[in-house]
């Protein structure tokens, strides 16, 4: 899970960003926002993804070719049943959509996995999106073969052989629908690192979002607090960044009742690593002032 140090440094670009002269509106902001942020956890995330999908995808194409010849033996069969025509059109759909479940595997397979490029991560997660899309249809389709070639026991022999290949077929299904959603199969541990990486990138974005709001909703009073102790204070005379660093600190001081010696620590760590070299010593003092105050 995403440490506080996470948090919080997610909360002051935000409130930097949104603060900016003709910055974006907040709501409107955090889309791009968590996309920028979230970038190379999220382009570790597909590669991790990947690999998963292309180590249950080995063997398949085996399976695949054992479909295809019995597919074809099943078809000539029911043709000649014309009240199982729904049967026969949906194993040609089916054999269909195991031709597009390939073509769209060997487009994941054939795109660039370490390019940092924005476009680059896009696209595989476009890649990615259809192969599960198409992976959905295909097992509702298989279901429905399966389902409905027990309205005919009569053909039940002459199908199992078809219907074997199909059920082997969907466990490389089942398995992607895993991939797919792995934090609704907890018991997979093979899973774990791609359940705990969507996990953490969504718990981050939760709790930032639960924080950036409450400084926002506080904003007028965090700002009449740090007027009493900053000298002809207004917003746009302090550097964006610090506004941001002060307007947290201030809030959990206030209102998150978080002991001050230890807002103002992490304050000073915050400017250490997003201001300039005088902001160390400017957040500390008004900080400072600002738990005096408080105190009495």
């Amino acid at each position: 899970m995403p440490s506080r140090r996470q948090i919080r440094e997610a909360v002051v670009q935000f409130l930097y960003c949104a603060d900016l002269e003709g910055g974006a509106d907040p709501a409107g902001l955090r889309d791009p926002f968590w996309d920028f942020v979230t970038e190379s956890d999220r382009r570790s995330l597909q590669l991790a993804t990947f690999r998963t999908v292309h180590h249950l995808a080995q063997g398949r194409e085996g399976r695949l070719a054992e479909f295809v010849d019995r597919q074809a033996t099943a078809s000539a069969f029911l043709a000649a049943w014309p009240e199982a025509e729904g049967l026969k059109s949906t194993l040609t759909r089916i054999a269909e959509l195991e031709s597009g479940w390939s073509t769209a595997l060997a487009k994941l397979e054939r795109l660039p996995k370490d390019d940092d490029d924005a476009s680059v991560a896009a696209s595989f997660s476009t890649a990615l999106q259809h192969l599960y899309l198409i992976d959905r249809e295909l097992s509702a389709a298989r279901g429905r073969f399966l389902s409905d070639s027990e309205d005919f026991p009569a053909l039940r022999g002459q199908l199992e052989a078809v219907s074997a290949t199909i059920r082997r077929l969907q466990r490389v299904s089942d398995r992607l629908r895993m991939v797919e959603e792995p934090e609704k199969f907890p018991e997979q541990a093979d899973l774990a690192r791609l359940r705990d990486s969507k996990a953490e990138i969504t718990e981050l974005r939760r709790r930032a979002d639960e924080l950036v709001d409450l400084v926002l909703n506080h904003k007028e009073a965090i700002d009449a607090t740090l007027a009493a102790v900053v000298d002809n204070y207004s917003p746009e005379r302090i550097d964006p960044v610090d506004r941001a660093i002060l307007r947290l600190a201030t809030h959990e001081i206030l209102h998150a009742k978080t002991p001050a010696k230890v807002a103002i620590n992490e304050a000073i760590e915050l400017a250490k690593r997003f201001g300039t070299t005088d902001s160390r010593r400017f957040v500390n003092g008004v900080l400072d002032r600002i738990a005096n105050q408080t105190a009495e």
